[in-house]
């Protein structure tokens, strides 16, 4: 979005078409997981819940990657990790209660978040340092719509039981029908085409876009389903450092001591939260693994007397 392709150099502007490229590739992916595991491809959810996760993806998605326009990748990146708190918020609107850990957690990455924010730069190359409020905005609506989306997963997960695949189908058809539907109404649908077909650049970078998408969806609903919504929104900071130090090696980002030390409070309150995540899963596996084997235990010693006593009659 920030990056000029072609000679004069133009900028790819629709974030929309990008979110469906994302999406029909998803789409094609889990068509395929679904025959090879022998799933149904039956809704196992109501389908009003898919697109509304569908709806919140989109728009997500899309705010994300306008967000780009206007603050840097970094601070984009940073911001991800203030979902913690939207998750929060959408899973006590929905009936769930949280730890005061999660709630230190949630607070000491804010407050990371918001001095990087103020102590150093933060706008996009491509923009001037008065519009990175507008992808401050941005950022803010995905975070608010990202929550959403993540915390209604975990809840098809638990109240329906739908496989990842089964989830992965449905909420990216209606993800394709509703950017689609999106890129058609604004008419940007040609003007997208027209880039992707004349600009061999962008769309070898539009493909690795969309497969790289694929791959995070995959783990994305794999730790929804298996560690909950809260536990996936803090182990995202693996990522996160990642591509935030890839992103100021690669494109010469400039950064204050005071951001360092901004970063280093956030990552590692994430870091904390994770490996308790992790620590707790381990620990609900054992207890799980320790009442099969009592029940086992009762039920074959049962079996033992009632037989004794049978041949004691």
């Amino acid at each position: 979005m920030s990056i000029p392709y072609g000679v004069p150099p133009l900028r790819f502007q629709d974030s929309v078409f990008l979110v469906f490229m994302n999406r029909l590739a998803a789409l094609m992916f889990a068509l395929v997981m679904v025959y090879v595991k022998g799933e149904t491809y039956k809704n196992a959810a109501p389908l009003w819940k898919y697109l509304a996760i569908s709806f919140s993806n989109v728009y997500a998605s899309s705010c994300q990657y306008e967000a780009l326009k206007y603050v840097s990748f970094p601070v984009q990146m940073l911001g991800k990790s203030f979902k913690m708190a939207p998750v929060m918020f959408w899973g006590m609107a929905m009936g769930r209660s949280y730890k005061a850990q999660d709630w230190g957690v949630a607070l000491a990455v804010t407050g990371g978040i918001t001095a990087f924010l103020m102590s150093g730069p933060i706008a996009s190359g491509a923009a001037d340092e008065g519009s990175s409020v507008w992808g401050l905005v941005l950022l803010a609506t995905f975070l608010g719509l990202d929550g959403f989306t993540s915390t209604f997963q975990e809840q098809l997960f638990k109240q329906h039981a739908t496989t990842k695949y089964n989830q992965m189908l449905y909420i990216n058809l209606g993800s394709c029908l509703i950017s689609s539907f999106t890129v058609l109404a604004t008419g940007h649908l040609g003007s997208a085409l027209t880039f992707l077909v004349t600009q061999p650049a962008f769309a070898l970078d539009a493909t690795m876009l969309s497969a790289s998408a694929v791959t995070g969806q995959w783990f994305i609903y794999s730790q929804v389903k298996d560690f909950g919504a809260l536990v996936f929104a803090a182990t995202m900071n693996v990522r996160q450092v990642v591509s935030i130090l890839m992103s100021y090696v690669h494109y010469g980002h400039s950064i204050t001591g005071h951001q360092v030390l901004a970063l280093f409070v956030v990552f590692a309150a994430l870091s904390y939260k994770s490996s308790a995540g992790f620590f707790v899963s381990k620990e609900k596996e054992k207890e799980q693994t320790a009442l099969l084997k009592d029940e086992a235990n009762k039920i074959g010693n049962d079996g033992t007397k009632a037989t004794a006593d049978g041949k004691m009659v």
